[in-house]
C-alpha cells in the first residue's frame, strides 16, 4: 500500500524524507531508520533534516508512523464500511499478498516495526503506533456490531484480528511463504457467525508454496 499521495505535484522534500522513512521502517525496522539512511534513499539534502524535522530522528520515525497510519486507518475504515467482516478480511489480505509478492516478501508493517521495538529513549514512537491499532480496532469493532456481534465478543475479535494479521506477515517475510497469512485468515473467518460468511469463500485461496519456506511467484 503506497505510504504516501500527491497525485497533483512534484512531492516535496519533506514528503521524500517521510516516504523513505516509511519504507525503511516497512524493511529494516524502527532502530535501522537513520536520518542518514533516510537522506541516502531519498537523495534529500542534509540540512533539510532540520528544517522540515526540527526533532531530528524522533520527529522524521514520528511523523512517518503517523502518515503511515493515516493511510494505512483510511484503507481499513474504508474497507469495514463497505464490505461484510468475510470480505473486509479477504481485501486486506490481498492488500499484504501483493505488498509482500511485490517487496520479494522484505516489506511489512511499519506500525508493526515500531511496536515491536523498545525504544526507551523515544516513548513518542510506541505512543504514536497505539494511537494507529486504536484506530483500527475502532473500525473493526463497528464492522463487527453492525453485523449482530455482541459487544463484547467484537471487540475481543478485533483485538484478535489486528494481533493476528500483523503476526502472520511477520511470519510470511520470515519463512518467504503466503501461507501463514492465508491460514490465519481462513481462521478468522471461521470465527464469524455462520450467516456473516455467507457468499464468502469457505476455504483460503492458497498460495504456491509449501509449509517449508517455499518462495511464492
Amino acid at each position: 500500500m503506497a505510504a504516501t499521495r500527491n497525485t497533483t505535484s512534484t512531492p516535496s522534500t519533506r514528503e521524500r524524507m517521510i516516504a523513505g522513512a516509511i519504507e525503511s521502517l516497512r524493511v529494516h525496522g524502527a532502530s535501522a531508520t537513520t536520518v542518514d539512511r533516510v537522506l541516502a534513499d531519498t537523495g534529500a539534502p542534509r540540512g533539510s533534516v532540520y528544517h522540515h524535522f526540527p526533532g531530528g530522528r524522533g520527529q522524521l520515525i514520528t511523523d512517518a508512523v503517523g502518515t503511515a497510519g493515516e493511510v494505512m486507518s483510511s484503507y481499513i475504515e474504508h474497507i469495514t464500511r463497505t464490505s461484510d467482516p468475510a470480505q473486509a478480511l479477504d481485501r486486506f489480505a490481498d492488500m499484504w499478498r501483493k505488498t509482500l509478492r511485490d517487496s520479494d516478501f522484505r516489506a511489512g508493517c511499519p506500525i508493526f516495526a515500531v511496536a515491536v521495538e523498545t525504544n526507551d529513549d523515544a516513548p513518542e514512537f510506541a505512543t504514536a503506533a497505539a494511537a494507529v491499532f486504536a484506530r483500527w480496532h475502532t473500525a473493526l469493532v463497528e464492522l463487527f456490531r453492525r453485523d449482530g456481534v455482541p459487544t463484547d465478543r467484537a471487540d475481543r475479535l478485533a483485538a484478535l484480528t489486528i494481533s493476528a494479521v500483523e503476526g502472520a506477515i511477520a511470519l510470511c517475510r520470515a519463512q518467504r511463504t503466503l501461507v501463514p497469512l492465508d491460514d490465519t485468515v481462513a481462521e478468522l473467518k471461521s470465527l464469524l457467525p455462520r450467516p456473516l460468511t455467507t457468499g464468502a469463500r469457505t476455504s483460503p485461496v492458497r498460495s504456491t508454496g509449501s509449509r517449508s519456506g517455499s518462495r511464492n511467484p
